[in-house]
């Protein structure tokens, strides 16, 4: 067990499977208190009991990102149970693929309230609560490469993980004199069960030849991403090694996206 995060309490949202398991997984091997925030609380349960049967701290909690009652009630029950909060992972995310022709209201508007307004509800009661302790906190979001560039068969999402790159660099800039630091990492292809749902539908809608092995193709360390190569980069932005950084976009992508 580390120390790096010692005394540290961590919210991660999306905590219960993917990315976010295995962030909530090595923030508590380093010693933080996590609290995982999923729709799933069973799931997020699991998760927690194997980080508490391992010997470190956890929790879990059900709560929808794009509701701001259930996510000020997850930050309470989380300041209830360890104290305080220290940092906050915006990582839930989701994503339909649909041909850019075929794009519906309705899928643009539940892709970007998850993905986007979910990170500004997030960020925004993180914030507020560090306030009301005296100021000095974090704030990690989970972008995208999508956010850099525009795939065809997932134009909302990458629409909501460039405005997850705006939103980080606005909330870097107004929590500021705070003390509150923003910051983001924006994976590439992840082997996560929403890649093998996003794969199941690319294949179904006739598009299998922009799935997972294509694009994974294209990184020039030779292998997609497995959610423990995103762990390092999580654990640094959230310890004290980071505290000069703010409003920035670290890619963990193999070398795929090169801006």
């Amino acid at each position: 067990m580390g120390t790096r995060l010692a005394e540290k309490t961590v919210v991660v949202t999306g905590g219960a499977s993917g990315i976010g398991a295995a962030i909530a997984r090595g923030l508590a091997a380093e010693g933080a208190n996590v609290m995982i925030a999923d729709l799933d609380l069973a799931a997020g349960q699991r998760i927690a009991d194997d980080i508490v049967a391992g010997g470190g701290a956890a929790a879990a909690v059900q709560a929808d990102v794009t509701d701001r009652a259930a996510v000020r009630s997850a930050i309470e029950s989380t300041v209830a149970r360890f104290g305080r909060l220290d940092v906050y992972f915006n990582n839930a995310g989701m994503n339909t693929p649909m041909r850019f022709l075929d794009i519906t209201e309705r899928n643009f508007e539940t892709v970007m309230k998850v993905n986007a307004l979910g990170v500004l509800i997030g960020t925004q009661e993180a914030a507020k609560q560090y306030i009301a302790q005296g100021g000095t906190g974090k704030v990690i979001n989970t972008a995208s490469i999508a956010g850099r560039t525009g795939f065809p068969n997932f134009a909302p999402y990458s629409a909501a993980k460039a405005a997850v790159i705006s939103l980080t660099q606005a909330a870097a800039r107004a929590l500021a004199p705070e003390g509150i630091t923003v910051n983001a990492f924006a994976p590439g292809v992840v082997a996560t069960p929403l890649w093998t749902k996003l794969d199941a539908e690319l294949a179904e809608m006739g598009a299998g030849d922009s799935g997972f092995d294509s694009m994974a193709g294209d990184i020039l360390l030779g292998r997609p991403a497995v959610p423990e190569d995103i762990v390092p980069t999580a654990v640094f932005l959230a310890a004290s090694d980071s505290d000069y950084i703010t409003g920035q976009v670290i890619p963990i992508e193999g070398g795929m996206i090169l801006v």
